[in-house]
């Protein structure tokens, strides 16, 4: 299980959130989250996206626990999130279980859960080691028309906690779009050298909710992701990310919001969603 620790304490983007192992087997992992300002959204209600990164940590540390260190790289290729209560103020606690493994596939169920037992979150993941395979080519992303308006409440969102914290700019967010960049940074970055995919999460969650916002504008409104779909096309590259959103459909509360992340630089797609996200007046 080394090389399992290895990865999640030499990740700087798992130091930053304050991840904890309590518990690691071939076929099950526990890891705790304290509770901390810098992961909150207002309120101290933990951040949709810290709790995506959760799972993916977690059931990451599953798939790599049970196909073994010669397996790398990793990558996440599906990720299903229910999110299903906010936790405020709290610890959580991750527990993957491994469903089933193949020669290079795992698949994991993970439960996230407040320090008093209420659930919060719960994830499906399919986890892909490629063994030293040769890099394949991925899609090339077309980008969006290059607008950039933050609108109102764009200012506001970069000021949120966790947002500061990662070092998210909202260059665009009106007419039902999004644009996000997510730096480069040592406090992003993955033991392997590039963007976490915890951080990825979190940017892809983000773009969505941005997205919605970007139809219904700032108001006195309560909002939430229900749900997120993810996958992880390669390992994220060594380079800032730029992260495109558009509201394809709402009814005046739910929004369906598709979001494409690819590198600033080499516009490679690393992955894509889509995040169910409810504003509700």
């Amino acid at each position: 299980m080394d090389h399992v620790v290895a990865w999640i304490e030499k990740s700087e983007y798992a130091r930053s959130l304050g991840v904890a192992i309590t518990a690691l087997a071939p076929d099950e992992a526990r890891l705790v989250l304290p509770y901390d300002d810098g992961n909150s959204n207002p309120g101290q209600v933990l951040h949709g996206g810290v709790a995506a990164s959760l799972v993916g940590i977690a059931g990451q540390a599953v798939a790599r626990a049970t196909l073994g260190a010669a397996a790398a790289p990793f990558h996440t290729t599906a990720l299903q999130i229910t999110y299903l209560a906010a936790a405020k103020a709290q610890a959580i606690t991750a527990t993957a279980r491994r469903l089933r493994e193949g020669k290079e596939l795992c698949f994991v169920d993970v439960a996230i859960a407040s320090d008093d037992g209420k659930p919060i979150a719960h994830g499906l993941l399919a986890a892909r080691g490629r063994f030293g395979a040769t890099e394949v080519a991925v899609p090339v992303s077309h980008g969006d028309d290059g607008a950039t308006d933050p609108g109102r409440m764009g200012p506001h969102v970069a000021r949120i906690p966790f947002m500061a914290k990662l070092g998210v700019r909202i260059e665009h967010m009106v007419g039902a779009r999004s644009r996000l960049v997510l730096p480069l940074a040592a406090s992003n970055g993955d033991a392997a050298g590039g963007v976490h995919e915890g951080a990825v999460l979190a940017l892809l969650d983000t773009t969505g909710a941005m997205a919605a916002w970007a139809v219904t504008g700032p108001g006195p409104y309560k909002a939430s992701t229900p749900a997120l779909q993810a996958q992880i096309l390669a390992p994220p590259p060594a380079e800032d990310l730029v992260a495109y959103g558009r509201s394809v459909h709402h009814d005046g509360e739910a929004h369906w919001c598709d979001v494409e992340i690819a590198g600033a630089a080499s516009r490679r797609v690393c992955a894509r969603g889509t995040v169910q996200y409810r504003i509700v007046t």
